[in-house]
């Protein structure tokens, strides 16, 4: 199963997170350790046991998005507000009633945070040098209020290093002394994280510089609200263009300078999500900073790797871009600094006297400052006193373990790098040899620990994964085969170019909506997908008759075309040349996968299923003038959710593509099936084919395509209704915009509205949102030669006569009317699908799961008949 970021937790998945959270065992081991990957961890096969499949992660992400809503909600009933509620409250409060309330009443913040602070900063015995630094538990949901951040940590130990020396020399274990981590953001081309990006300290430091006042208690609790992958819309893949896209904007000189210039950079990236959303891309500000912070490092850590290493040995898309806005920035400054989420672990004694230098030894605040009594009843004045102090305290802390966090990072990617394993035999994953030849086809990932090899083909290997509950790894070979292993051969690369041809193909149907076992791509010849148990039947889907349907079907010529495609089964049996067989066959053999007994219904769906893939994959391959002759596809039970998914892989040895449909230039296997003799130079000329097709099928995740639709509304009281057109539309990939208008009260500012749009040249569908007497669809009917569409927002009261507005059109207009927000965004969608295959492939994804899911509650409701 996928791993599941950007997927919604349903009510049962949280009844089961809740069941092994309320365990005593776990709430004590939850409430009383700094590091926690461990217990999420095991919470995590936990829920596997119980039929719930998410990674240790997911878990945290969700534990920590509970409490903050428990918190949130239970503060507001301390403050008198009944109404506030959630789900699970009764649940999580049986868990965390006994747990301190994080949010404090306004009146209680300076007085309660004064008293904590006076605790924890009071001068004690000189053998702590007079430092009493502070850090938050990793667990720990703090507070927004700096004050209450001061009392929600507690002291730790800190090792003072005297000299540069001593950083350099120091053991990690020394360092880690110091509270300050490196947060590990992972990076791959699904750009998947689900830590949060703002760590519980950051805000405090962000509201102390330059500003000697509090923040308001509410906005803090926004500052404190932990992000989840649907926050950030970390589960949705950014494709090519839209990444390019992003790079565009960031180089532009002055978006650079206000990155490498700001402490708070929502507005920023506010910004640049408007000038995305103006370029036909919709990402929310969240979505644009952590792709920004996944480039930049991914960036820089393959900078770092290359140079330890004397000559790149692992690529990155976009490098050239990124380096040119880069390059100018030295690492470990603005990049690493600033930006690394985890950079500061605040302390109220943590300061360097030398800014410049860390030999000096840090004096106490208290040493610094007069001292002020922080009693009980402490003034305001003394706290915002105290609040400056720490401002300017912090600034100077920063300034000095810039320094210590880049060592630090050198010495963890050291042992990274120390750590990567090239193994000669795939099964010997206990051995460390010296780096083995190219050749070995062994997993590419170091931090990936693999299990027992599930299963081998001809063409690739699957492990089990053990840290990921529910997944493999699809490992590619060096190996071109034909007529089932009679032919065989190695050909150099031919595992990175087939895993580069599956991954992109499955993220294509993945993003249109077809339900895949692809998780991500692990690396160059290995992606990550899906423990299914397979279905032992490939599934072919022909648009024109070629290979071996002509020799079972004599008298057919090279070429007749199908409508609808043509779909036929094979069993795979090898001894016996996988021979065809029917869907009676099929149904008969009552195959049973997963728990899944293999019927009519599920029969059906793959067949459907099939035809729909065929047609995306189509459609995608034509705008490269590229036909796209036949598909072989097979499917696989999903072990935990048992369901029906696409799985195994495609590649360039599952299809005939004929480039301007002329069969002599095709770029598939079949040059290879048709060598006579298979020569080092024939085997070039097929590896060339096969490195074409690898190249163009990225292409097949962008559209050159534009468009747009346009909302009219004629009052702002639609706005409503409209926000679900626009709703609508993203789920289509199209942007939309809101704009308000009357065609009775102000027709002239309508009529320049149009032509505003009609004068960039982007293809635009306009949707008039007008209740009572609809002017505003037929006026601009009548007036732009773009379509326009009707969707008024009808009330119980009048709609039945208002609808009549919309319907009763002079003549010479031609606005439809849908009274469905969705279905305008869907007419829309129909009319840029013409030109978009993107779009195109949503709408027909779509297709297919409306009738599957028809198919599945049919098959139910009998099964409850009979």
């Amino acid at each position: 199963m996928e791993s599941g970021a950007g997927k919604h937790w349903t009510e049962e998945e949280v009844k089961a997170l809740l069941s092994v959270w309320s365990e005593k065992n776990i709430r004590k081991q939850l409430h009383g350790t700094l590091r926690n990957k461990g217990i999420f961890i095991y919470i995590a096969k936990r829920l596997q046991e119980l039929g719930v499949c998410r990674d240790w992660k997911q878990c945290r992400a969700k534990y920590k998005n509970l409490k903050y809503e428990y918190r949130t909600v239970k503060y507001a009933h301390n403050s008198g507000d009944v109404t506030k509620t959630m789900k699970f409250f009764h649940d999580l409060d049986a868990i965390l009633r006994y747990e301190p309330v994080t949010q404090l009443a306004a009146e209680e913040n300076g007085r309660c945070s004064a008293t904590e602070t006076q605790l924890n900063t009071s001068p004690t015995t000189d053998s702590t040098q007079g430092e009493t630094p502070v850090s938050l538990e990793d667990d720990e949901d703090a507070p927004g209020d700096p004050l209450l951040f001061i009392s929600h940590a507690r002291p730790v130990q800190l090792e003072t290093l005297e000299d540069e020396g001593d950083l350099a020399n120091s053991t990690p274990s020394a360092l880690e002394a110091t509270q300050i981590k490196k947060e590990t953001i992972d990076i791959d081309d699904d750009s998947i994280s689900t830590t949060s990006e703002d760590r519980s300290c950051t805000p405090v430091a962000k509201q102390m510089v330059g500003t000697d006042n509090h923040i308001p208690l509410e906005e803090a609790q926004n500052h404190f609200k932990v992000i989840t992958v649907n926050d950030t819309g970390a589960g949705k893949h950014w494709s090519d263009n839209e990444v390019r896209a992003l790079i565009n904007i960031w180089s532009d000189e002055k978006i650079q300078q206000m990155l490498e210039g700001a402490t708070r950079n929502k507005e920023i990236f506010e910004e640049i999500a408007r000038r995305l959303m103006k370029r036909g891309i919709d990402r929310d500000w969240k979505q644009c900073r952590t792709k920004y912070k996944n480039l930049k490092y991914e960036y820089r850590a393959l900078q770092k790797e290359n140079e330890h290493l004397g000559n790149p040995r692992r690529k990155m898309r976009f490098y050239d871009e990124v380096d040119s806005i880069l390059r100018r920035q030295p690492l470990g400054t603005s990049g690493w600094g600033c930006e690394s989420p985890s950079l500061l672990s605040v302390s109220v004694g943590d300061a360097t006297a030398n800014t410049g230098s860390l030999s000096t030894k840090r004096k106490t605040w208290n040493d610094e400052v007069s001292p002020v009594p922080l009693k009980k009843n402490a003034s305001e004045n003394t706290i915002l006193h105290f609040q400056k102090l720490l401002t300017e305290r912090v600034h100077t802390v920063t300034e000095g373990k810039k320094l210590l966090f880049e060592r630090l990072c050198k010495q963890e990617e050291m042992q990274d790098l120390n750590r990567t394993q090239v193994y000669t035999d795939p099964s010997a994953i206990q051995q460390v040899p010296a780096p083995a030849p190219a050749a070995a086809m062994a997993p590419a990932a170091s931090d990936l620990k693999l299990g027992k090899k599930v299963n081998e083909g001809k063409t690739k290997e699957v492990y089990e994964l053990p840290d990921i509950p529910g997944c493999v790894l699809m490992q590619s070979k060096d190996q071109i085969t034909a007529g089932n292993a009679a032919r065989k051969d190695r050909m150099e690369g031919k595992a990175a170019i087939s895993n580069t041809t599956t991954s992109c193909v499955f993220q294509l149907l993945q993003e249109a909506g077809i339900k895949t076992a692809f998780v991500r791509k692990q690396s160059d010849t290995a992606f990550i997908a899906a423990h299914c148990e397979m279905i032992p039947i490939e599934w072919v889907c022909r648009r024109i008759a070629t290979g071996s349907f002509l020799k079972r079907n004599p008298g057919v010529k090279e070429g007749y075309k199908f409508y609808p495609p043509k779909i036929e089964m094979f069993f795979k049996d090898d001894a016996n040349n996988d021979p065809q067989w029917s869907e009676e066959q099929i149904i008969e053999a009552k195959f049973c996968f997963a728990g899944l007994t293999i019927g009519q219904t599920e029969v059906d769906i793959m067949s459907r299923s099939t035809q729909a893939i065929f047609e995306i994959l189509e459609k995608a391959w034509q705008p490269q003038n590229c036909t796209l002759v036949d598909l072989k596809i097979e499917f696989g039970v999903n072990v935990l959710t048992k369901e029906i998914v696409l799985a195994d892989v495609i590649d360039n040895d599952s299809w005939r593509l004929w480039p301007a449909g002329d069969r002599s230039q095709q770029k598939d296997k079949q040059s290879y099936r048709d060598l006579k003799e298979v020569t080092p130079e024939a085997l070039q000329m097929v590896k060339r084919n096969f490195e074409w097709v690898s190249e163009r099928v990225e292409l097949l995740l962008k559209t050159k395509s534009q468009g747009r639709v346009v909302v009219l509304m004629g009052s702002s009281s639609d706005l409503s209704h409209c926000e679900k057109i626009k709703k609508a539309c993203a789920t289509f990939g199209i942007p939309c915009e809101l704009r308000v208008t009357s065609a009775h009260k102000g027709p002239d500012e309508t009529l320049r509205i149009k032509a505003e749009y009609e004068g960039d040249g982007i293809p635009t569908v306009f949707v008039a949102v007008a209740g009572r007497s609809n002017g505003l669809g037929p006026v601009m009917s009548g007036n732009t030669a773009y379509p326009v569409v009707n969707c008024p927002p009808l009330s119980a009261d009048w709609g039945t006569q208002d609808v009549w507005s919309s319907l009763r059109l002079p003549s010479g207009l031609s606005c439809p009317t849908t009274l469905s927000p969705e279905g305008a965004a869907q007419f829309a969608a129909q009319i840029f699908g013409l030109n978009n295959h993107l779009v195109w492939a949503k709408l027909r994804s779509n297709m297919l799961n409306t009738w599957i899911s028809l198919k599945q509650a049919d098959k139910k409701l009998r099964e409850c008949s009979l």
